[in-house]
């Protein structure tokens, strides 16, 4: 009899899923070119030891924190009555810009003219229910952000002009729940709506989005 009995092998699901996590992120970090990603993504899948797996990360830089934006934070609601029923942002040959914890009315018209305009949403205290954005950029810009898990609707058009929308769903289960709908139009100008975390930048809605992306392809190739 052998003095040493062969052990259990040690479960690394756990392990295994962490590691290939952190191997997406740091290939969305620019980290690992595609050949290094594909080839230790392909050691972790056959990884028998937790040493194996850890191996795969060595030489790798520490990653900046993600939680700040690892999930989006609730709607901010307000009550109705605490809501006006019509409101204006006008920016002609000028800007104008709406941000931080402020409460839009139930109308909301924004007209820019060869200027700038922005309509920032993460932190804004949505009544209930629909709120409705009606914008013009007539050779101007009009910059609309929202944040992730509010429902958005839009409709609009460019002439001689882009009108970038966003459609998600939300919440329309509960009628209370704040529902966004953008209308509008850009005339040799734009319209640019885009879905963003409080306190993300471009950049970084482009990095976590092709994490999101790059991390659902690996889970449905580990599920196969």
């Amino acid at each position: 009899m052998s003095d040493n009995p062969i052990q259990p092998p040690v479960p690394l699901k756990r392990e295994r899923e962490h590691t290939v996590k952190l191997l997406i992120d740091h290939y969305a970090a620019d980290n690992l070119t595609v050949e290094e990603f594909e080839t230790r993504l392909d050691r972790a899948y056959v990884a028998t030891t937790q040493e194996d797996l850890a191996g795969l990360l060595a030489g790798l830089p520490v990653l900046a924190s993600t939680s700040a934006v690892a999930a989006a934070p609730p709607v901010a609601t307000v009550p109705a009555n605490q809501v006006k029923d019509f409101g204006m942002q006008i920016a002609i040959m000028g800007g104008s810009e709406r941000r931080g914890s402020w409460t839009p009315p139930r109308k909301l018209y924004s007209l820019a003219v060869m200027g700038g305009a922005g309509l920032d949403f993460r932190e804004a205290r949505m009544p209930p229910g629909e709120t409705v954005v009606n914008v013009l950029a007539v050779m101007g810009g009009v910059e609309v952000i929202v944040p992730p898990g509010m429902a958005v609707e839009t409709h609009g058009m460019g002439i001689m002009g882009g009108f970038e929308a966003v459609d998600q769903a939300g919440d329309y289960t509960d009628p209370e729940a704040p529902r966004l709908v953008i209308r509008g139009m850009a005339i040799m100008g734009g319209v640019d709506i885009s879905v963003r975390l409080p306190g993300e930048t471009p950049k970084d809605a482009r990095q976590r989005r092709r994490m999101e992306r790059k991390e659902r392809k690996q889970l449905r190739r580990g599920g196969e």
